[in-house]
């Protein structure tokens, strides 16, 4: 469901009012104690006396391009050009930055909910400042408020009068903060929803200016890698460290909860330390199971009788099952997949005076602010975070433990804090690290009736559970069933009215994480190839088929409209090209794809054309929305053709991106993006170009080919 987040402007304001008299546009807001935080007015936005407009992002940008969709808000209601504005991260914080697409119990960036959460409140920002600047002009200038207007950066009063709004920054300050400021209309916005808006990043990231962790250099700073468990599970029964501590520039050995550092000058140096390192494994509680092991195990599952517990259930699938004319029955597989972000992960720490000050990528600020106060020993209100431009998360810098921060926190205080301390994993650390997409199984029963419609469906799912002792299990985790391993299946508009899902979550040592889209990169593959099967089965055209079945869902439908029509669905194809459809909602957007695939004579294929069609409510930034799209496809395409982690014996196999193949670029098709219009709120982009893509190219093969791909990766 698509519903306005619930802040009101009342709601807003009125915490504004109630937490600074003093309210001053243009200071330092991040630099005053965040355990006295100053009002949420000034912890979002800040106006400098030179008229420099400086925003406080509650979201991480790690390509997504948040920092450039919350500067086009306030540019909106605050009258200014979007390229004058800079965008920081904001700390840990969840009293003033928590996600309002998660109730504003946390501050966080996941789940395609950045834009959602920032379309009200910075809004709101925006045009409290404006009102504010217009009360302080009017009284500078002794007219009417009514007469004194905020455009393009300037404020405008009678007879040709303007001024800059830096110089009336301080005066705005003492001004109340008005009850209900004026939001903008739709008809007024000159930006929202336009075309040829410029992300704010664009020439730094593409002349090598733009800062990541990766490139922090600070005083003194020294670099640690560790020697980690080459098993899942195990842990440091000794080390020898005499070798390792001869390598010159290694400054300290020491002994973490992750495993043994290795601190340096330089990171070749202390990777050249930590291959002199000798350390010995107890793996008395490692995971030694190999790939081949856990699937004999997970096909086991599937196959018991054994009551689930129930994701979804309703009517008696099994007795609708004996009524079908046809039914299907099949297994679906999906490997561990590895997130395999540009930028490997690395965190930087070091204490300043009474605080202690972490650099990274944090998708969940406020969690790891406690996680690197628990390792350093100190309170929560001693650690300050700074949010790092970041090279890729897709979900891996969302973990709950903390990793890399922690690891940061305790490389430094090993060497007794005299140093800031970079710990930097490298591409093998970060391949093998676990944290994957995890493997899972599905097992369906599938009939359809004598009118070619579902009639009975019977689903088992088997895979391990992201939620189940984490920070998250309560709002993940209910009954037994977590929610990300069933969505999009559980809540499937196919079902039929027999219809049972259940889960089993088996308890493996391999740590796993959410992956971009989650679930749905599993349960999109599953409804939509088995839905394209049975309209085979019954004869229909696939789109017809999904038509039918979806005419209760007007979102659904309209961009299955779209992308066909954009594809010239059931226009004749050149000799060897195919076509596959898919359609799935995820993150309160529906996105369809249709893929084009040309076959090349020797048993192999390429996917040469996909075009996506979006409904994601209220389109704010166009352009970023097809670029999120295109990025998903991309992404989506490279895990459904190459991507896949195994293990024997309990170790990774893949170690790099010689093993663990991301899309190339000669790979990358032709992609079309179309948007449906809207004005309902925004929903999530980030992820939901992601389900559909695997789904449509395996449609396509089954056209091409008549069999029907049930594991991935397709080339596997």
């Amino acid at each position: 469901m698509n519903r306005q987040l619930p802040l009101s402007r009342r709601s807003f304001l009125l915490t504004v009012g109630a937490a600074g008299a003093g309210l001053t546009l243009g200071f330092k807001a991040q630099a005053a104690d965040p355990a006295q935080p100053p009002s949420p007015f000034q912890a979002y936005l800040r106006i400098s006396p030179d008229s420099t407009v400086t925003i406080l992002s509650a979201h991480m940008d790690m390509g997504q391009g948040i920092y450039s969709g919350i500067a086009l808000l306030v540019a909106e209601e605050l009258d200014l050009d979007p390229a004058a504005i800079a965008v920081e991260g904001a700390w840990g914080n969840p009293k003033l930055y928590g996600n309002l697409a998660w109730g504003g119990v946390a501050q966080g960036t996941g789940g395609s909910t950045a834009m959602k959460s920032s379309f009200q409140r910075y809004r709101m920002a925006g045009a409290a400042a404006r009102a504010m600047l217009v009360e302080a002009a009017s009284q500078a200038w002794r007219v009417s408020p009514h007469l004194v207007r905020v455009e393009h950066g300037m404020v405008i009063g009678p007879k040709g009068r303007k001024a800059s709004i830096g110089p009336f920054a301080e005066a705005a300050a003492a001004q109340p903060v008005p009850a209900e400021p004026r939001l903008k209309s739709p008809t007024e916005w000159r930006l929202i929803g336009k075309e040829g808006f410029r992300r704010l990043d664009s020439a730094a990231k593409s002349t090598g200016r733009q800062i990541y962790t990766a490139d922090l250099r600070l005083p003194g700073m020294l670099t640690a890698v560790l020697a980690r468990p080459p098993l899942f599970g195990a842990t440091v029964k000794s080390f020898d460290a005499t070798a390792a501590k001869k390598v010159p520039g290694v400054v300290e050995v020491a002994t973490t909860s992750r495993g043994v550092a290795v601190i340096a000058t330089d990171t070749w140096t202390a990777i050249k330390g930590r291959q002199a390192l000798s350390v010995e494994w107890d793996q008395t509680h490692a995971e030694t199971r190999g790939s081949a092991q856990l699937w004999a195990e997970y096909r086991r599952l599937a196959g018991e009788s054994t009551p689930a517990p129930i994701a979804a259930s309703r009517g008696n699938p099994d007795q609708a099952l004996k009524r079908a004319v046809a039914r299907i029955d099949a297994t679906y597989e999906f490997p561990y997949l590895a997130h395999a972000a540009m930028e490997p992960l690395n965190a930087v720490a070091a204490r300043t005076g009474d605080m202690i000050e972490v650099w990274g990528g944090h998708q969940m600020p406020d969690l790891y602010r406690a996680l690197a106060a628990k390792a350093a020993g100190v309170a929560p209100e001693s650690v300050r975070l700074h949010v790092m431009m970041t090279g890729g998360g897709f979900g891996r810098r969302a973990v709950a433990d903390g990793d890399v921060v922690v690891e940061a926190v305790e490389c430094a205080k090993a060497i007794g804090w005299r140093a800031p301390v970079k710990v930097q994993w490298t591409r093998e650390d970060d391949m093998t690290g676990g944290r994957y997409r995890p493997m899972m199984l599905h097992k369906v029963a599938a009939g359809i009736g004598l009118d070619g419609q579902p009639l009975g469906w019977r689903h088992r799912i088997v895979g391990q559970s992201i939620g189940a002792g984490t920070p998250f299990e309560k709002m993940l985790v209910h009954d037994g069933v977590d929610h990300t391993s069933v969505e999009g299946v559980s809540d499937s508009p196919y079902a039929p009215a027999d219809f049972h899902c259940d889960l089993i979550s088996p308890k493996v040592g391999v740590p796993v994480l959410w992956w971009r889209s989650v679930g749905h990169t599993h349960t999109a593959f599953v409804t939509e190839t088995l839905i394209d099967e049975m309209a085979v089965l019954a004869g229909k055209d696939p789109l017809a088929y999904r038509r039918a079945l979806l005419a209760a869902h007007p979102r659904h439908l309209a961009v299955l409209d779209l992308v066909a029509a954009k594809a010239g669905w059931g226009e004749k194809l050149p000799p060897g090209r195919f076509r596959g459809l898919a359609v799935h909602q995820s993150f309160g957007s529906v996105v369809a794809q249709v893929a084009e695939i040309v076959l090349d004579g020797k048993g192999g294929f390429k996917v040469i054309r996909v075009v996506c069609a979006v409904d994601c409510g209220l389109a704010v930034q166009p352009d970023q929305i097809r670029a999120q799209m295109e990025g998903g496809i991309g992404f989506g395409l490279g895990a459904a053709l190459n991507g896949r982690i195994t293990l024997t014996d309990g170790r990774v196999d893949q170690t790099n991106f010689n093993g663990y193949e991301v899309l190339r670029l000669d790979e990358m098709p032709v992609i079309e993006v179309h948007i449906v219009p809207s004005a309902a709120p925004p929903t999530g982009v980030g992820e939901p170009g992601v389900p559909p893509i695997a789904p449509a190219v395996a449609n396509a093969l089954a056209a091409a080919t008549g069999k029907r791909t049930r594991t991935l990766p397709l080339r596997s």
